[in-house]
């Protein structure tokens, strides 16, 4: 199962596809961003090895500039990666997948600058979730107490994850 209504909140068994949608996503980034894109990883809870998660593939694309990035705008929407600009910032240029006719999105694309600490986070969030069973339960605990308590609200859902992503990136 790939894919979920906007502002929706609701966990699935972990599953190989994600993992195999990752992949064939990474390989049409790469196709796109070219030499623009220093590297590509699946991140976010699809790619944490045995928790339950929004079936929402994240990808974190690391650029060298956003300028590279501007300039293919046009080709990533073309191939369904839809700039959604209120979710840029200084950090990031935000893109998602879906059918958005039935409000539902199936990817979340973030471009970032390789190296610094949005790149960084991500992957360490990620490894560190992926190598620790017990920061890997209390995570999914945590989702699954969250899902209950914000079930159509992904904000608030997002928003209570907060501390719980600080520990880990410091500790």
């Amino acid at each position: 199962m790939i894919g979920l209504k906007r502002n929706t909140v609701k966990l699935y068994p972990h599953s190989d596809e994600w993992r195999r949608v990752a992949e064939v996503t990474i390989k049409d980034l790469k196709d796109i961003f070219s030499d623009k894109a220093i590297d590509i990883q699946h991140v976010g809870s699809t790619s944490i090895k045995e928790i339950k998660a929004k079936p929402i593939i994240d990808i974190a694309v690391g650029v060298k500039s956003f300028e590279d990035v501007d300039k293919i705008i046009e080709t990533l929407e073309d191939r369904g990666f839809i700039h959604i600009v209120k979710n840029d910032d200084e950090s990031q240029r935000f893109f998602s997948c879906g059918d958005f006719d039935a409000d539902t999105r199936t990817h979340h694309i973030h471009v970032v600058i390789f190296g610094d600490k949005e790149w960084c986070d991500y992957i360490k969030f990620r490894d560190t979730l992926n190598n620790d069973v017990s920061k890997r339960r209390a995570y999914e605990e945590l989702k699954l107490n969250l899902e209950k308590k914000y079930p159509n609200n992904r904000y608030e859902y997002t928003e209570a994850k907060d501390d719980f992503i600080r520990d880990i990136l410091n500790g």
